[in-house]
């Protein structure tokens, strides 16, 4: 069983290469020469993706296949103080330099849009917004000349105290979704509202892949069904025909206290028993590292993994788990 882990857009191992500088609303607003302000925005934008390609280099380099975009690329993207602007032609040659060296690398690419993207939101013009905000993504996935296999992860969305009205509403709401971004989705169970098996039903309602996030079962699960075991195999279902090994979200609880935030790091002691009962299906994975210390948790982790018997490594972020 291989299994490839990654990290989320920044690497602490390097210095002043943040993907996710930003200028805030106001900011902008202060700038009393309007296209001044928009080009400030697209500079700063034009170091995001410079990062964005340095942290690739630096993740290919350490052995890591498995990356995830930051989703501020370019600060105030789809604002209305912006919509004028073509920031995808003023920035053709940085997203086409970065979708190059992913597909010359076979990188594993993503995004995780915002938590306020809502599909089931009851406020049409939220979930309005929500697809917008899905189809600058796909936008950007496009710039970069990057097909399908690049997806985006997005969590169902809010209860709004009908838990099985606001799944009726995310299913209907679909139906608006563009093929071209209904082609990159991916669902993934919360820490709150949606289990494991929850998502999982919707995912297979409306045909689209389930990433499974382990720290949130934990948080989340419906009583009895601590065990993840018996979801495995229908969750991993829904990646088939898609050409990608299942992904699978892991991030430690930071305290007893605050159970549902990320630690530093990755206590091993909460992966090890689900790389387990992974290997009884023999089947392939990709885990996201979502921790506080982003590529040196990965790497603090396969060091500890490197240390077990029933792992090779293969290689920076790759093992072969077996008994």
């Amino acid at each position: 069983m291989r299994v490839r882990f990654g990290f989320v857009a920044m690497a602490m191992s390097l210095k002043n290469a943040s993907p996710s500088q930003t200028m805030t609303l106001k900011q902008f607003l202060q700038i009393a020469d309007r296209d001044a302000a928009l080009r400030k925005l697209t500079r700063i934008a034009q170091s995001n993706l410079a990062n964005s390609l340095r942290v690739l280099r630096h993740a290919h380099a350490s052995g890591v296949h498995v990356y995830r975009f930051s989703s501020k690329l370019i600060p105030l993207f789809g604002h209305d103080v912006t919509s004028s602007w073509d920031f995808l032609g003023q920035l053709r040659e940085e997203f086409a330099a970065i979708g190059q060296f992913v597909r010359d690398k076979s990188m594993r690419v993503s995004f995780h849009p915002e938590h306020f993207t809502l599909l089931n939101s009851p406020d049409r013009t939220v979930v309005d917004s929500s697809i917008g905000a899905l189809e600058r993504h796909a936008d950007m996935f496009e710039a970069m000349e990057l097909d399908v296999q690049s997806k985006f992860v997005i969590h169902v969305g809010g209860g709004y105290k009908n838990k099985g009205g606001a799944l009726d509403r995310f299913v209907a709401n679909w139906a608006n979704v563009p093929a071209r971004v209904k082609a990159r989705m991916t669902l993934e169970n919360d820490d709150k509202t949606y289990s494991a098996a929850d998502t999982l039903t919707l995912c297979q309602t409306v045909e689209t892949p389930m990433v499974f996030d382990l720290h949130h079962h934990m948080c989340n699960h419906e009583d009895g069904q601590g065990d993840v075991g018996p979801l495995l195999k229908p969750i991993f279902a829904t990646w088939e025909n898609t050409g990608l090994p299942p992904k699978v979200h892991i991030s430690s609880p930071k305290d007893d206290k605050d159970f549902r935030a990320h630690a530093e790091l990755i206590n091993p002691a909460d992966v090890l028993p689900f790389l387990e009962q992974v290997r009884e299906f023999n089947q392939d994975i990709d885990i996201m590292v979502e921790a506080k210390y982003k590529d040196e948790a990965l790497f603090e982790l396969m060091r500890h993994l490197s240390s077990l018997p029933q792992v090779k490594v293969v290689d920076g972020g790759t093992i072969d788990y077996s008994p």
